[in-house]
Parts: structure tokens; C-alpha cells; sequence
């Protein structure tokens, strides 16, 4: 039984059921009201900003999850296909494992929040989606959506696109550096030691083999062969002088005594005592 197992054993009762709907729906509800004049910009007040936590806006800590990372009519697109992934990791996962997956992504973005203070940075759900589309998309690899509502992909293949996104997010965009590189923690409390073990592992020993079968063939091709020369005991030729002659022994007299070709059977045989 690993820690989840136990944490949920435990702690399983508190869990929020159908999470996924109370957060799509926060963010519609937020999405809906912006396009009022006079709540134009209610997400200004509900992103985590760390500067204004510490002033004693204390929602900010929860309310940051339901601020939409997408505008205009794309929301709607965007929250249905994530309605569908949470609902089908909560399905396999279970109501605990599921809010745990999240809430570790959460607790990951308000210490990103905070560690990238500095810079003035705000923090929305668009890394903590992400990340459950990438889980999503690591246990249903082969599942197809219709991109642009047209065209079937594998998700696997939107997921390393989405991985991509994220890589660049940390080099090139310094306001959500640091909560990009926090976005994988969630996946890597669950999924880390196995894609370690599939993947990472399996390349290292293999990586492994080869320089060790390098090194050995290093080591063997500095180590010089004995040369072995053959000297007739009649004529007195050997085969370093004369390689197109062939040395044999004589069964008669042993293998101490060597005979070129031309007198290995024209010889006097010499008696072993």
C-alpha cells in the first residue's frame, strides 16, 4: 500500500465529489460576468497575487481557479474538454485521487505565486488545466478529439505539444516561469516513478551498456596478441619468415615438434620416452 493509499484510507470521506463541475462552473459563472460592464474586470480581483495576500486579500488564495485562461468564445471549448477529462480521471481515480491530483497542482501554483514575487507575476488555472489534460492524456494516450471541431488527433500528440508549450513558457514568458516549471508536480507525485521505470530507466541501462561495451572495446583493442611463430625441426624455417608454408605437429612424435609441409610426412620420427 503506497502513501496515497493510505491518505486515502484516512482522509477518503472529505474528499469533493464531481470536482471538476464545481470548478467549470466557477469559471463559466466568471467567464459570463466579465462580459458585463460593470464586472469587466472581476478577474483582477480574484487572481493570486501574492503582494495583495499579503494586504489581507486572502480569497485570492482559492478564487485564482476560477479565473477562465482563455477568452472570447474558445472558454466554451476549453471548459467542455476539460469537464470531460476530470470527469473520466475522477471516474478511474476516485473522488480522493482526483482532488488530490488537483490540489497538489494548487498548492504547487500559490508557492510558484510566491516564490515569483519578485517579478510582479499572476497566477490563473491555465498551468493546473494543463495538467490534467496531461494526465489524461498519459492513461488514454489513443483517445481522439476533434481539433477544430474537424479534424482527429491523438491526444498523446496535443500532450507533447502541451509539454512544449510549457518548456517555452518557462524560457521565454518570466511572469509565469516558475509557476510553469510547479505545473508538472502534480504529475510527477503520480506518475513520476513510473515513467522513470518505463522510460527513463530502460534508456539509462541501455545508455549504460553501450559505454561499458565501448570501454571494453577500448581495453581489447589495446591489448597486443602474442605472435606465435612455428619453426620446422628439419629445415629450421619458421612462419614469420616464410607465411606461405603451413606448420603442423606430427602425432607420432608430439606436439613439441613442429614440421613445415614439405616434411611433416618425410621425417624420421622422434622416440618420446
Amino acid at each position: 500500500m503506497n502513501w496515497i493509499d493510505k491518505l486515502e484510507r484516512k482522509y477518503g470521506r472529505f474528499a469533493i465529489k464531481n470536482l471538476i463541475k464545481y470548478l467549470i462552473i466557477g469559471n463559466a459563472f466568471v467567464f459570463i460576468l466579465s462580459l458585463f460592464d460593470g464586472f469587466a474586470y472581476i478577474e483582477s480581483w480574484l487572481t493570486l497575487e501574492p503582494s495583495l495576500v499579503m494586504k489581507g486579500q486572502i480569497w485570492r488564495l482559492i478564487t485564482f481557479v476560477f479565473v477562465p485562461f482563455v477568452g472570447s468564445f474558445w472558454v466554451i471549448f476549453a471548459l467542455y474538454i476539460f469537464y470531460i477529462f476530470g470527469e473520466a480521471l475522477e471516474r478511474y481515480w476516485g473522488s480522493f485521487r482526483f482532488n488530490l491530483y488537483y490540489f497538489i497542482g494548487v498548492l504547487a501554483a500559490i508557492v510558484a505565486a510566491f516564490l515569483g514575487d519578485f517579478w510582479g507575476g499572476k497566477v490563473t488555472s491555465e498551468f493546473l488545466y494543463m495538467s490534467i489534460f496531461l494526465a489524461f492524456a498519459y492513461l488514454n494516450p489513443n483517445y481522439k478529439i476533434l481539433l477544430f471541431f474537424i479534424i482527429p488527433v491523438k491526444i498523446k500528440y496535443l500532450a507533447w505539444f502541451d509539454v512544449i508549450f510549457t518548456v517555452l513558457s518557462i524560457i521565454f514568458r518570466p511572469e509565469t516561469r516558475i509557476v510553469a516549471l510547479l505545473s508538472f508536480t502534480s504529475f510527477i507525485v503520480f506518475f513520476g516513478k513510473e515513467v522513470f521505470d518505463e522510460y527513463l530507466s530502460p534508456n539509462i541501462r541501455k545508455l549504460d551498456r553501450k559505454r561499458r561495451r565501448r570501454k571494453f572495446q577500448v581495453i581489447a583493442s589495446s591489448v597486443k596478441t602474442p605472435e606465435i611463430i612455428y619453426t620446422c625441426c628439419v629445415c629450421g624455417r619458421t612462419s614469420k619468415e616464410h607465411p606461405e608454408l603451413k606448420f603442423a605437429y606430427c602425432f607420432k612424435c608430439g606436439s613439441d615438434y613442429e614440421y613445415c609441409q614439405e616434411h611433416l610426412k618425410n621425417h624420421e620420427h622422434i622416440i618420446r620416452h
